[in-house]
């Protein structure tokens, strides 16, 4: 889910130099606590989408909408909110804005009455098309409510003329480019829906005979349900009161899930696509640990998305692995916002250094990722400001040189520190005495493969190699190194 508007920035960090994924999604059918389920799955689905959350609800009767700005635990622990959202089915939505304003009108899920009745949908993802299409419908006289690209999926579901309900939604799917991971409710069904090469994650779940939708299987274990299957890459599951239908539409196409949900986004206590996503972040860095040694005395992680790769690259190099940084889980954006002074000192309110594990040490620092390096240069000099004697850092991913247009919040290109310096440079710019990054072989190794297929590869990993899956179509002959806003352009 992405604002077409191209505006604003990112409310969550200041310096822009953390990789963002949006959203997650949640959805139940056929359970008298359908909603406060839904609330207890967006909980766990946190980590994708911190700047709003959504449920929508169906009583049997009408559906009831409940969309707050903030933390899912802000508004939807109230028990009084919950009691606005009767009925046995629901959908949820985490909500992480990339790009224009955190404001109501685009918290999801988006809601629509259709002459078939109501129809809510949430998204994760992004519509690589969703600019084109969306010029077309204004052309044509749509009204849009919101500025987010999966206003564009609701229209083109109710443009569609096909008999049945399910039919337009799937001539809308036919029309759309990019990566997706949808849950939708009517006043009959729960549907769910990958985008055919699976970029995103959905699994299907079951709580007692209750199916369950959710973007990971993290969600499914906080409400005590069971892991049923993933939704498989170009598939449309259909979820009424007689059972689960499956339906798949597309031309079938070998998977290609995004491989970061592997490096960084999901929860490390996840199953995606069948992989443990800890399992695989301890190989990584195990890897790592092979391709590019150190002597060190210490292996440290930064907190908390580098812990799982510094186990692995600690285990395979026998090198101890400590908590050498410590991070403050409970800094808010309110506390780095405000000025500019305190928006500087942002790195050291979220992590402060364990002295005493690192004074007079060499370190061998472990992080997931390098997007500008500007909070890398920060925690490297606290490090060093802590009596280290050496500082080596290893990234378990390979350098990012282009960025993403399906779900993940990166730079423009020559925003990127790895697309405008060599190794050496980024090195110097960190201020580390050495720098290394697993290679896209290792990550494919590490997940189990012998290699990177060069012709139909097993991930969606165009951040390291500039092999987009889909077409660009909002991106050809744009003259700005982003998708242009279509409010600025009527303007």
């Amino acid at each position: 889910m992405k604002d077409i508007v191209a505006a604003g920035g990112n409310e969550l960090d200041a310096d822009g130099d953390r990789l963002r994924e949006h959203c997650g999604v949640f959805g139940v059918f056929g359970h008298p606590d359908a909603a406060a389920l839904v609330a207890l799955g967006l909980h766990a689905l946190q980590h994708r989408g911190q700047e709003a959350a959504g449920i929508v609800s169906f009583d049997g009767h009408r559906f009831c909408s409940e969309r707050r700005l903030g933390l899912v635990g802000d508004h939807f622990s109230d028990a009084r909110v919950i009691e606005r959202l009767p009925g046995s089915s629901a959908v949820g939505h985490n909500r992480y804005s990339t790009t224009g304003e955190t404001i109501l009108r685009n918290v999801q899920p988006l809601f629509a009455e259709l002459n078939s009745g109501g129809f809510a949908m949430g998204h994760n993802g992004n519509l690589t098309n969703a600019l084109t299409l969306r010029r077309q419908l204004v052309r044509e006289g749509a009204i849009c409510q919101s500025t987010s690209d999966t206003e564009v999926i609701l229209h083109l579901v109710a443009r569609s003329t096909r008999p049945r309900l399910i039919d337009r939604f799937i001539e809308a799917l036919r029309q759309i480019e990019g990566a997706y991971s949808l849950v939708a409710l009517t006043n009959k069904k729960l549907i769910g829906a990958r985008d055919p090469l699976g970029i995103r994650p959905l699994v299907i779940g079951d709580l007692n005979g209750s199916p369950i939708l959710a973007s990971e299987t993290c969600a499914l274990d906080i409400i005590g349900a069971r892991y049923v299957r993933d939704v498989e890459n170009g598939e449309i599951v259909v979820i009424t009161s007689d059972g689960i239908e499956s339906l798949k539409p597309f031309p079938p196409q070998r998977a290609r899930p995004c491989i970061f949900e592997y490096i960084y986004f999901a929860r490390p206590d996840s199953i995606i696509n069948g992989k443990s996503v800890y399992e695989a972040r301890k190989r990584m860095g195990s890897q790592l640990a092979q391709e590019a040694p150190a002597e060190a005395d210490v292996v440290i992680p930064v907190p908390d998305s580098g812990v799982p790769a510094a186990i692995g690259f600690s285990q395979a190099s026998g090198i101890p692995f400590e908590l050498g940084i410590i991070r403050n889980h409970y800094v808010g954006r309110t506390f780095i916002e405000p000025t500019q002074q305190i928006r500087q000192l942002g790195v050291k309110l979220k992590h402060n250094v364990n002295r005493s594990q690192v004074a007079g040490r060499r370190v061998i620092l472990i992080d997931d990722s390098i997007v500008r390096g500007t909070t890398s240069v920060k925690i490297v000099q606290m490090v060093r400001e802590a009596g280290a004697r050496e500082v080596h850092m290893r990234i378990a991913s390979p350098p990012i040189t282009h960025p993403d247009y399906y779900g993940i919040d990166t730079p423009d290109q020559d925003k990127l520190l790895a697309a405008t310096h060599d190794l050496d440079d980024m090195r110097k710019f960190i201020g580390c005495d050495s720098l290394a990054f697993i290679s896209v072989e290792g990550i494919y190794k590490s997940m189990g493969f012998e290699g990177r297929d060069p012709v139909h590869p097993q991930f969606t990993d165009h951040c390291f190699t500039g092999d987009y899956p889909t077409p660009l179509t909002d991106r050809s002959g744009a003259s700005e190194p982003h998708q242009l806003s279509l409010l600025a352009e009527a303007g």
